[in-house]
């Protein structure tokens, strides 16, 4: 995902400032005073004052370069690499195309462009490191960031032989001799030779440590990967890129106040990479945030909406605990602490550096965070789908000690979003469709590749898709236990080759074509007929503009169950609703609105709508279900729980009226004496008496005159009276 980052003071600027390209003539003159001036500038002295970290000055000095030497490639490359040092990603790729367009085959350059790409995880930076490669053969850098990347795909084999290919070229190439380390680490060998041979070289050479960890880290094994960055610095303190990410790590974990110390340290020392600044940010505004304990969870929300949410998400994440240690047969041996950030981007920070990441939740170990329903529009965000896909997380990943692929914990936690709830999950929508049409989704054992170096836009969500329908086709062909009994050889560090092979005793290769061809029958409708359907929709849509309505009836019967799953704006399930509701057909218009719900459907006045027409047939109870479906969806809305506490009431479902009332007051609605009024009148109910009389004279602290809360607060009082 792209974030924008805000910086932690204002004196943090980029470096490069602008592209030559931007400088005005006046300023080009200036600069080639300062040429004159400094005549002597070499490439030599730039290197040196790098090397030194002198980087403000190093920086002037390329700048001077460059001027003077605006033909020169390497010189962009140089300077473009120490940008890229110093957190600059942007600038430095500009440098590194426009040495490209000075020499189309610049090694360095392509190199560079990458390394940028590597660093936002993209498809892209094989593709150039393999045109580096070709420009200079010999370019050690350029295979060894090919064994990272293949590495980082879960492709240890790919990814020995780029490393050996580096080392065969470069026999003392370190960073190499690391990746190898770091693949015998990755599978539990912590006696591998390569560390030894690392430390002949250079004892102080953290880095070997650093890139262990950092491979730790992109598999969730974050309690090692922390343990691999102490070792790094006991080598080398001033590793500032190693310290930042323990910082961060220990953060993700819920230690925040080592975190501070270690980030603290690498801001001081003058390394603000985005990571840092922001981190350190997000330690700051903790001090709004206020932490609920129980048993078994640890629930940490803003204080603005702490009121609201602490009764909804306590009990959900009780309720996914108890099914979830049910269900894999594990007890966890801590708390699990649930983080909700009511501001996306405080949430988007505890993701940098992370790959094939949705935007809503993201597990560390026994650590949680997601997104806070206020922090999105409505409709557009299930917050419990999301926890109880993240809380599997916190299940596969410590029944496997996180010894799993990531293609099977995310298809795990993406097959029990839907096991909780039909209506949970995302729905197969255009992306995806797209995808199957054309072919596009990876065989089993590539299919990590999907999340972590995405080669289209939407692979990722196209990746989450494949993976939740593998374990899914897997619990219908062979049984859940299987899926369990896969889960367990994953922990046993079995590869996906061998688990397939001995849990379903097929080839990977004859499960992608058993499971492909499954699939493809199961989607042929939607696929082959979704350009029909399109264009299907948009006639309807111009006969309702046209309130056309029995017509709409007519073309749309057979085009909805072309793709039942569309629920999103336009959908036909509301087309048809506002058909039958227009031609004074009400029940039939409840059953499209409800078959829409069924589907997944979230759009919270269209949930509201059907509220209103069950209501209004006498159906209280399926009209107050319509209603508490909103609050997996839209918990930041006064008047659904105002009104779903009084459908409860009518229903005698006093503790629900309770807890929708409560959330009714803590959204501090205007009218605070009616919501005062209206939770007295529960508690009552619930033969609280005590209680009732609180709220009462909150009322009326409110509204003195308020009559109804006078005359209730009597009669309580009577009744006490006559006891």
């Amino acid at each position: 995902m792209r974030l924008e980052f805000q910086r932690r003071d204002a004196g943090i600027a980029r470096m490069r400032h602008m592209s030559m390209a931007t400088l005005t003539l006046q300023t080009c003159a200036f600069v080639v005073l300062a040429v004159a001036a400094l005549h002597a500038q070499t490439l030599e002295q730039a290197e040196t004052l790098w090397k030194a970290k002198r980087y403000d000055a190093a920086n002037e000095s390329f700048r001077v370069l460059v001027v003077a030497h605006p033909k020169n490639p390497d010189y962009k490359v140089r300077w473009g690499r120490l940008l890229l040092e110093r957190f600059n990603r942007e600038d430095a790729a500009t440098l590194f195309h426009e040495a490209i367009e000075i020499k189309k085959n610049h090694a360095g350059a392509l190199l560079g462009l990458a390394i940028v790409a590597a660093d936002g995880f993209e498809a892209k930076a094989v593709e150039f490191a393999e045109q580096a490669l070709a420009a200079d053969p010999k370019l050690t850098e350029a295979r060894v960031l090919l064994a990272r990347l293949a590495l980082e795909d879960n492709d240890p084999q790919k990814a020995g032989e780029q490393a050996d290919k580096a080392l065969a070229i470069l026999p003392q190439a370190l960073d190499a001799m690391a990746v190898r380390a770091s693949i015998d680490w990755l599978n539990d060998r912590t006696d591998t030779p390569w560390i030894g041979r690392i430390l002949e070289n250079d004892p102080r050479y953290g880095d070997a440590y650093a890139l262990g960890g950092h491979f730790l880290i992109l598999n969730r094994r974050y309690e090692e990967g922390i343990r691999f960055y102490r070792k790094a610095l006991e080598l080398k303190p001033d590793l500032w890129s190693a310290r930042s990410q323990l910082g961060v790590n220990l953060m993700r974990l819920g230690q925040d106040d080592e975190a501070r110390e270690q980030l603290e340290q690498c801001y001081a020392n003058h390394y603000r990479d985005a990571a840092t600044v922001n981190s350190l940010r997000l330690l700051d505004s903790y001090k709004n945030y206020v932490t609920f304990r129980t048993g078994n969870t640890i629930l940490k929300l803003h204080k603005k909406e702490a009121d609201l949410l602490r009764p909804y998400f306590e009990a959900e994440l009780k309720r996914a605990i108890t099914t979830y240690q049910k269900k894999y047969a594990f007890k966890l041996d801590r708390p699990v602490q649930l983080e909700v950030y009511p501001d996306h981007e405080d949430f988007a920070v505890r993701t940098m550096g992370l790959p094939g990441l949705g935007a809503l939740g993201v597990t560390f170990g026994y650590v949680v965070a997601m997104d806070s329903p206020s922090g999105r529009k409505p409709g557009s965000f299930h917050w419990a789908s999301t926890m109880w896909h993240e809380l599997s997380h916190v299940y596969v990943l410590s029944a496997t000690q996180h010894r799993v692929p990531r293609w099977f914990t995310e298809g795990m936690a993406v097959y029990e979003e839907t096991e909780v709830s039909s209506e949970w999950g995302d729905r197969l929508d255009a992306q995806v469709i797209g995808a199957l049409k054309h072919k596009k989704l990876l065989p089993v054992t590539e299919l990590d590749r999907g999340f972590v170096h995405p080669s289209y836009p939407s692979q990722v969500v196209v990746s989450y898709y494949q993976a939740g329908r593998i374990c899914g086709f897997i619990a219908h062909e062979w049984s859940y236990a299987k899926l369990l009994a896969m889960m367990h050889d994953f922990g046993a560090n079995m590869t996906t080759p061998d688990v397939i092979q001995k849990e379903l005793a097929l080839t990977p290769e004859e499960f992608d074509k058993r499971f492909f061809a499954a699939l493809d029958a199961e989607t042929k409708k939607v696929v082959d007929g979704f350009e029909d359907w399109h264009k299907g929709v948009k006639e309807v849509a111009g006969l309702a503009r046209s309130n056309d309505w029995q017509q709409v009836l007519d073309k749309s019967n057979g085009i909805r169950d072309i793709y039942p799953d569309y629920v999103e704006a336009g959908n036909l399930y509301e087309f048809r609703a506002d058909a039958y509701a227009a031609l004074n057909n009400k029940p039939a218009a409840i059953g499209e609105l409800e078959q829409y719900a069924r589907m997944g459907g979230r759009n919270p006045e269209t949930l509201k709508r059907l509220a209103t027409l069950l209501a209004e047939a006498g159906k209280n109870s399926e009209a107050a279900r319509a209603l508490d479906r909103l609050n997996f969806i839209d918990l930041v809305d006064e008047e659904l729980h105002r009104r779903l506490g009084d459908l409860w009431m009518a229903d005698n479902n006093v503790e629900g009226a309770i807890r929708e009332y409560r959330a009714a007051l803590a959204e501090k609605p205007i009218d605070l004496a009616a919501s005062h009024y209206n939770l007295a009148r529960a508690y009552r109910r619930a033969n609280r008496p005590d209680v009732a009389r609180d709220e009462l004279l909150a009322a009326l602290e409110e509204a003195p005159g308020f009559r109804p809360a006078q005359k209730l607060l009597l009669e309580i009082m009577q009744s006490e009276q006559g006891k």
